[in-house]
């Protein structure tokens, strides 16, 4: 890997920590995923490396816990959405694929342990869960209709500055 794309995975990944971290007293708001959706879009090549980087910093954190294994693929499943719906321009999808994914959220962190504990540990987990999801949803949602235009183009600018 280039220089230039290891400094640029280090910014973004520092970038998605310090926004993960001063959010992380409000239950269900988080900018993580909408980072994610953007960094997918803006620098599609380098993704892989940003989640995968920033998901072995929070293991290193806060320990390697089953939580730690949705991590892996929970960040990597919204980077194939975005992926899929790169040339799109509707800030109301992509809010919509932020909500959506924020309500989806605990059913996809329960999988493993359907694998450990069995099928009623994890709806248990899920359904446990499910206020945390509704909010988590409507909060992406919002976000990303505020947030998205200003920080695509600025990741944008970044992106041509750094590659042109």
């Amino acid at each position: 890997m280039k220089t230039k794309n290891m400094v640029t995975v280090g910014i973004l990944v520092a970038a998605l920590e310090a926004v993960k971290f001063s959010l992380s007293a409000i239950p269900g708001v988080e900018l993580v995923s909408l980072f994610i959706i953007l960094y997918t879009i803006n620098f599609r090549k380098l993704i892989l490396y940003v989640i995968y980087t920033f998901v072995l910093l929070e293991g290193l954190m806060y320990g390697f816990g089953i939580w730690w294994v949705m991590y892996l693929y929970i960040w990597t499943l919204l980077a194939g959405a975005a992926y899929l719906c790169r040339k799109n321009r509707s800030v109301i999808l992509w809010g919509m694929i932020a909500g959506v994914y924020g309500m989806l959220f605990g059913a996809l962190c329960a999988i493993p342990y359907l694998f450990t504990s069995g099928f009623q540990a994890a709806i248990a987990y899920w359904v446990a869960g499910i206020p945390y999801d509704i909010a988590h949803g409507i909060a992406n949602f919002f976000v990303t209709l505020l947030l998205f235009s200003p920080l695509n183009q600025v990741l944008k600018k970044i992106n041509r500055i750094i590659y042109e």
